[in-house]
């Protein structure tokens, strides 16, 4: 596809404005280069008019412009490219849309996007109030250039998820929670904030209207994705003056490549931080996932799965991997740093703390040091995504440090299971953590 301005290639309808130099992604089976040039040629052969353009020729003329595009950038002869073109190579799973639960196989998933049916959306002025919303076809989004989300970085995100449970009844877990934290988040980022009946609803409809998309129980979960961003236009450094509400969802599997309980390694960075005091680490702003790529590609040439991201005052006291919180266990004390303006607030790490109370661990919020990770007996990382997952091993300066014989610990182990558990309804819910979705829920 290209990335292609929607009212380009003219100034008038005398004047046909020059093809810029633009990023381009090569995909298969374009089509032939001559073929294209030929339709894009019969588009823009008739004699120019002073008349304004009808919108049925400025479609013929769009037309023409995505084909005279696609040729110049196919291979002439062999792998020879058009000047000026520059191949982009995707770093993460490439889309697969999917029109029914038929089209999916459930034993080959990871963490990539599956395109499902629909989606949840909902609009709302900077002094307005939310309209009630609906749930719509999934498909793009309209925006203008100027879009505060754009130019500013104006928007946050959650990440949640829906499960199968062994009863055949669906759910998603800790709705409210989520609410909660995207209201303090639309706050910090001088939104308007989203109701938690408004929030948690669109979360249910989404899920109740791909219901078929959510994977049988054991499977996976069907992970949903709420965003708030600033659609409006604005050319001054503000709040936009409107704003939209969506949620979408794509069924996954475990996050790590090798399965959901596989360990896996870590190295811990001391040039780059995640977030610093003040800012903004605890919101779950999109600004504050790009940063970590150059860190954690990087990680990822040399073997690692993931980095340890350490406070950016002192430099020796851990606070998170790149998408999940971090604990530490030594003997009957299950310790994870605490929560202090520049780690965010982890609904499964809350969830986490819950449980191993409740098991009768000593759980412990305070500063957790690079010498007492090293030391500790096991540990692990909490997430939406990566749920609990097991640390096989970190390494700092050079120094590797294996855990458990770079396997799954007994303490993670048993929260693994008693999150899941509960998830999938082999656990009794006696905290009141699921909502049920029931079917038709969207109608």
């Amino acid at each position: 596809f290209f990335f292609e301005d929607r009212h380009y290639p003219f100034r008038s309808p005398r004047q046909p404005r020059a093809r810029p130099t633009a990023p381009y992604i090569e995909t298969e089976g374009e089509g032939n280069r001559d073929e294209d040039r030929a339709m894009a040629s019969s588009v823009f052969s008739a004699p120019p008019t002073a008349a304004r353009p009808t919108p049925s020729s400025l479609a013929a003329r769009r037309q023409g412009a995505a084909l005279l595009r696609r040729a110049a950038a196919a291979p002439a002869h062999g792998n020879a490219r058009a000047p000026g073109v520059v191949r982009v190579q995707a770093v993460s799973t490439s889309p697969k849309p999917a029109t029914s639960a038929a089209d999916i196989n459930w034993d080959d998933m990871g963490f990539g996007l599956t395109e499902t049916a629909f989606m949840f959306q909902a609009s709302c002025d900077l002094d307005g109030e939310w309209d009630a919303g609906a749930v719509v076809p999934y498909g793009d989004l309209r925006l203008s250039p100027a879009a505060a989300v754009l130019n500013y970085g104006q928007g946050i995100f959650e990440g949640m998820k829906a499960f199968r449970t062994v009863s055949g009844e669906v759910v998603t877990f800790r709705p409210d929670q989520n609410a909660a934290r995207f209201a303090e988040g639309a706050g910090r980022m001088s939104m308007p904030e989203v109701p938690k009946a408004l929030f948690v609803n669109a979360v249910k409809k989404c899920i109740s209207a791909n219901r078929d998309f959510i994977p049988p129980e054991g499977k996976g979960s069907l992970y949903l994705r709420p965003l708030l961003i600033g659609t409006g236009p604005i050319l001054g450094l503000g709040p936009a003056p409107s704003y939209t509400f969506l949620v979408y969802c794509s069924p996954v599997a475990s996050y790590f490549k090798g399965g959901q309980l596989t360990p896996i390694d870590l190295c811990v960075e001391e040039a780059y931080h995640r977030a610093a005091p003040g800012g903004t680490g605890s919101t779950k702003c999109i600004g504050n996932y790009s940063p970590v790529l150059k860190v954690q590609l990087a990680a990822k040439k040399a073997g690692f799965s993931d980095v340890i991201y350490l406070d950016a005052v002192n430099n020796k006291y851990i606070e998170e991997v790149s998408s999940c919180n971090f604990f530490v266990v030594t003997g009957n004390t299950v310790a994870t740093p605490a929560l202090g303006g520049s780690i965010l607030p982890g609904i499964t790490r809350k969830s986490i703390i819950d449980l191993a109370k409740r098991k009768g661990y000593n759980v412990e919020e305070r500063e957790v040091s690079v010498d007492e990770m090293v030391a500790a007996d096991e540990c692990f990382c909490t997430g939406t995504a990566v749920v609990v997952v097991p640390v096989g091993s970190v390494t700092f300066r050079g120094v590797k440090t294996v855990y458990q014989s770079g396997g799954i610990g007994p303490v993670g182990q048993s929260l693994y299971d008693e999150l899941t558990g509960l998830q999938c309804g082999k656990v009794e819910d006696t905290l009141g953590w699921l909502e049920n979705v029931p079917e038709g829920f969207h109608l």
